[in-house]
């Protein structure tokens, strides 16, 4: 079941990253006093009053422009359609919006062409509620100041300081409110979802056109033609799959300015509504970064992940080293060592017959629910085989464990003091499961609980 999305929206420097810390609880967002300097994309969970949610900080658009060494002025006519573009791609992803403004500058043209952008899509029944929050209202004088944004038509301005967090309780709290209702556990169907994401053009369209053998999707030679996840329904060997097909991801540096800046925001989506999710890499140049961003975001929502080096026939026959490339790709995506790998040439077709078959396999893997007894028997001969550690002079004790559920596979560990696992331990355990039942492609979730004292008479 998919988290709701709250989107930041504003120009460079209001302070977005600053806010995206403060409602995540932790500093994983650079902030600095100069715009652009954000430079990774970044989700995270939050949660307030029960209610969780994924924040997309991201970034600033850059107010330079392609010949001109200065930068534009921030309310100049050339940086509005940057904003525009984001807060339409926005405004037709995510599920709120936060508007961000600068309380100490006062409205500019650039807030006011993206508010009146805003105001008009939010009169689509549609479109996500915005909510617009004044930033650097650090004083009571600003706070006041604040009022200068009602002209925007957006509803009452919420002013904060997103740096010494005056005010962003109540902000969360219209937020929650502005939130879709929690959704209930839905059965849609029984198929299986499948996303397909990586770096533009790596071959995602065309890995699509090949797995329908049809020309379904735009492809083209040039980065970024795909702008929206699109759904193919497919029956396979008798099993219903949704492929997804999605914009194409890029770490936050390496993206133009635009659409392409939201178009993350559905390949967000597409991935939290996949079971199994194809991560394409282009043989031709390697693993790089941005590749390890991309498959790190299927890991992080807990999706099963199978890796397709695409392009493979591009690859001169006495350079084809399939065992050297999987080596290189372990080194370089060393989270993803569970994870199958498979070469193929979406253009020629050749290995493309072995990828749905390989989805499903993960797919079964991701469901398989391991009795009780024999996570207990698993748990005792792992203990035999290596000691639990000690910490400070104690030693971590584990009474019994069991998997409470599958998609995606957990397994609770009752022991007598959680703070006392440490984090080779816990993937010792994980290598344990995986070297006796497998879960191909699957991530696995570990949790240890303290065993309650029972009361004795």
């Amino acid at each position: 079941m998919s988290k709701p999305i709250v989107a930041l929206v504003g120009r460079p420097n209001v302070g977005k990253s600053t806010l995206f810390n403060r409602l995540i609880g932790e500093r994983l967002a650079v902030v600095a006093d100069r715009p652009g300097t954000t430079r990774d994309r970044l989700v995270a969970e939050a949660e307030w009053r029960g209610r969780a949610f994924d924040v997309v900080d991201t970034g600033g658009i850059d107010p330079t422009k392609p010949g001109v060494s200065e930068p534009l002025s921030l309310d100049s006519a050339d940086y509005i359609p940057q904003i525009r573009a984001q807060a339409e791609m926005a405004a037709a992803s995510a599920d709120v919006i936060l508007l961000l403004v600068d309380g100490e500058t006062g409205p500019i043209p650039a807030d006011r062409e993206v508010a009146d952008l805003l105001r008009r899509r939010i009169r689509s029944e549609s479109a996500p509620p915005v909510l617009l929050v004044v930033n650097k209202c650090d004083n009571a004088d600003r706070r006041k100041q604040a009022l200068e944004f009602f002209e925007f038509g957006l509803g009452e301005p919420i002013p904060i300081s997103a740096l010494h967090g005056t005010g962003t309780g109540d902000m969360l709290d219209r937020l929650v409110e502005a939130l879709p209702p929690a959704a209930k556990m839905e059965d849609e169907d029984d198929g299986v979802g499948i996303a397909i994401i990586g770096r533009p053009n790596v071959g995602k369209s065309s890995l699509l056109n090949r797995l329908l053998g049809e020309e379904r999707v735009l492809v083209s030679p040039i980065p970024g033609t795909t702008r929206d996840a699109v759904d193919t329904h497919i029956d396979f060997e008798a099993i219903p799959i949704t492929l997804i097909d999605t914009a194409g991801i890029r770490r936050r540096g390496k993206v133009e300015p635009g659409v392409e800046k939201y178009s993350v925001l559905r390949a967000l989506k597409a991935v939290e509504r996949a079971d199994v999710v194809f991560v394409l890499v282009d043989a031709s140049e390697g693993v790089t970064a941005q590749d390890a961003h991309v498959a790190g975001m299927a890991i992080e929502k807990l999706k099963s992940a199978v890796v397709l080096v695409n392009k493979w026939d591009l690859i001169p026959a006495t350079q084809a080293d399939k065992t050297a490339f999987t080596l290189h790709i372990r080194q370089e995506l060393k989270f993803l060592d569970f994870v199958p790998v498979l070469f193929i040439s979406a253009l020629t077709g050749k290995g493309v017959e072995e990828v749905l078959p390989l989805a499903l396999d993960v797919h079964e893997e991701r469901l398989r629910r391991i009795p009780t007894s024999e996570v207990n028997r698993l748990l005792r001969d792992a203990i035999e085989r290596h000691a639990p550690p000690t910490q400070s002079g104690r030693r971590l004790k584990l009474f019994y464990a069991s998997q409470v559920r599958s998609d995606p596979p957990t397994f609770v560990f009752h022991v007598n003091d959680p703070k006392l696992v440490h984090f080779t331990y816990k993937r010792f355990l994980e290598n344990q499961i995986r070297e006796r039942y497998g879960f191909l492609g699957t991530p696995l979730r570990l949790s240890f609980r303290a065993r309650r004292e029972s009361s004795r008479s």
